[in-house]
């Protein structure tokens, strides 16, 4: 049973006036606990695919069902629920406050949902315990990083979604943010990454690729590697 269900899924903006389709027709299924790639070209409509499946875009047509919320349907007041409770944010560059300490900026999550973690034992889980008094600007960038994926999973979201979320790291550090990741999954997170980086693909439950707007493909990786297996 599919957990994640997009049917006939089309996106068009206005540009120059005349229409655009970010998104033609996508068509896909996602199961629960599943760690998932997409893998497209600049323009390709990854990001477009992101935001719908956040609630921060509607569709123009089509349904996106997520557990039994067709959330295509939702109204503003919904999709703010639908984000707020549901669906954890990654994005390359890490969008944390730089006035908050790590432990404050993790327990912003606390105003906006009613289900969050304790911060103390999700900096540990990441590895940021010892760091949770110290301001952003005195952490690395993969320790940065790693707040933002604290944050997202502070609320404990049924979905994390993340946007080239190694993209400005160097690969060692890049391979820890894919370890944490691919923790989440293991744990009954349904983890969807947007990439450029073809390698990640080789540690995927699922990959799909997309293309002009449409999927290319959707396929189970039958034998994912360990991601030390992987010559990043």
């Amino acid at each position: 049973m599919s957990f994640i269900e997009l049917k006939n899924v089309k996106k068009t903006y206005i540009v120059g006036g005349k229409e655009f389709d970010a998104l033609d027709g996508i068509n896909m299924s996602i199961n629960q606990g599943e760690f998932v790639v997409i893998l497209g070209p600049s323009g390709a409509g990854k990001s477009t695919l992101l935001n719908l499946l956040g609630g921060m875009d509607k569709v123009t047509s089509g349904s996106i069902v997520i557990g039994e919320d067709d959330i295509a349907k939702f109204n503003d007041s919904e999709l703010t629920r639908y984000r707020a409770h549901s669906v954890g944010f990654i994005f390359q560059f890490y969008n944390i406050m730089p006035t908050l300490t790590v432990e404050e900026n993790v327990n912003l999550i606390k105003d906006v949902t009613n289900t969050s973690k304790d911060s103390k034992e999700i900096l540990k889980s990441v590895g940021l315990l010892k760091h949770a008094d110290k301001f952003p600007q005195e952490l690395s960038g993969g320790e940065q990083q790693r707040v933002s994926i604290a944050r997202a999973i502070m609320k404990n979201p049924k979905v994390l979604l993340c946007d080239e979320p190694t993209g400005a790291l160097d690969s060692k550090t890049g391979i820890e943010i894919l370890k944490l990741l691919k923790k989440q999954s293991d744990e009954d997170t349904t983890v969807i990454i947007v990439t450029h980086n073809s390698l990640i693909a080789d540690i995927a439950d699922r990959v799909i690729k997309i293309k002009n707007g449409k999927v290319e493909s959707n396929e189970l990786n039958k034998h994912p590697k360990n991601i030390d297996e992987v010559k990043w």
